[in-house]
């Protein structure tokens, strides 16, 4: 048998003393960063608001502010000037909401756009860096990560915006022109409107609201009467730039399907046809189409979806005459009108499903079956 002398005892022991401080020490650091990628909604009404239906209006607008807005925070964005006699900083201003206790706080792309460097506040002068985790231009919302201790972290519970009725209260919390935490009531003034993010893409179902939305509210929560965020708060619409009681918010299931993959993966990957397109709207007087309304497919991207099936896109014969390409005027028996409809219709979609694409090709309808390839962009992660 093999004997250990004290001193080798001795030895042997300080080496896993300091072995164990130093994985005690690399967990603390970095053991956030071994932890799932995924974010745990809160969906219960946050204790402290009495049920509004025996709270008078004014007690609930109190209690409402008292307990939720701990939880939105002040989001300041800088980033380098934009041209070589723009080279000094610009800063912009938003809000948004924690919405774990991993401190993830939920805003509008539009707010943190271009930001190469952010800091969040809770309210007064102390404020706490942050990073962009995930972004998503088609919904106009983002996820960022403040560096704060959990104790001054209030999640924000998260209700549900398919169950919103026109007239029912709203409150929204937020930032405008960089007061803390700002809160203005209202009612919901309208459902399904369309609104469009900066890219151009619709944003389906947004929620109207008349509760007062100035710039720096973007991204902040628009509330139901037990303190639950119902939508994200990102448009107004105004002639002068200020409210006039017409401001529109992304709906919070919206933000449900979008936000955990944000944390995961840093984007949300879409199925993509691989084509760039015109509508027959756009090209009524110069082209005799078949159809009155649908989406001519201009071009067919190498390697997507569309080439994958055979769809068909501009071509030219050998005596150099132009042959229109498929037009595409339904999916899986849903009109394409524009492109619109076509982003809408694959939005529903998940990347592996197979779609039947009805097109007129050759003056005769045909259904195409497409197998939906993902569509990638640049993750805009720091």
């Amino acid at each position: 048998m093999y004997r250990l002398s004290a001193r080798q005892i001795l030895s042997i022991a300080l080496l896993s003393a300091l072995f164990a401080a130093i994985t005690v020490a690399c967990f603390d650091r970095f053991g956030n960063r071994l932890q799932p990628a995924t974010s745990a909604f809160v969906e219960t009404p946050a204790t402290g608001i009495t049920d509004p239906s025996v709270a008078g209006d004014e007690r609930n607008n109190i209690e409402v502010y008292r307990t939720i807005s701990p939880g939105v925070v002040f989001i300041t964005s800088t980033a380098a000037g934009r041209s070589f006699f723009d080279q000094g900083e610009r800063s912009g201003t938003g809000s948004g909401s924690i919405i774990d206790d991993q401190g993830h706080v939920l805003t509008n792309f539009h707010v943190i756009e271009g930001a190469q460097r952010l800091s969040v506040s809770f309210g007064g002068d102390k404020s706490y860096p942050a990073n962009v985790i995930g972004t998503d231009p088609d919904t106009d919302l983002a996820v960022i990560k403040v560096d704060a201790p959990r104790e001054v972290l209030t999640v924000v519970p998260l209700g549900d915006s398919d169950k919103l009725i026109v007239g029912q209260k709203v409150l929204a919390i937020g930032n405008p022109f960089g007061l803390d935490r700002t809160l203005t009531t209202g009612v919901i003034s309208g459902l399904q409107r369309p609104i469009r993010a900066r890219n151009g893409r619709p944003i389906d179902a947004a929620i109207q609201t008349d509760a007062s939305i100035n710039p720096g509210n973007s991204g902040g929560p628009l509330l139901d009467s037990q303190g639950r965020m119902i939508g994200i708060n990102s448009q107004i619409l105004s002639p002068a730039g200020g409210s006039v009681g017409v401001g529109f918010a992304v709906p919070v299931n919206t933000a449900k399907r979008v936000v955990p993959q944000l944390i995961r993966d840093g984007e949300v990957v879409r199925p993509k046809l691989g084509i760039s397109t015109l509508t027959v709207r756009e090209l009524r007087g110069q082209v005799r189409a078949p159809v009155d309304e649908g989406v001519f497919i201009y071009q067919v991207t190498p390697n997507g979806s569309a080439a994958a099936a055979g769809l068909r896109g501009l071509g030219q014969t050998a005596d150099n005459d132009v042959v229109i390409g498929d037009i595409i005027v339904a999916i899986d028996g849903e009109q394409v009108a524009d492109r619109d409809d076509l982003y809408r219709a694959l939005d529903k979609r998940k990347v592996g499903e197979t779609i039947r694409v009805e097109v007129f090709r050759d003056g005769r309808k045909m259904t195409v079956p497409v197998r939906l390839l993902p569509e990638r962009r640049g993750v805009f992660r720091r």
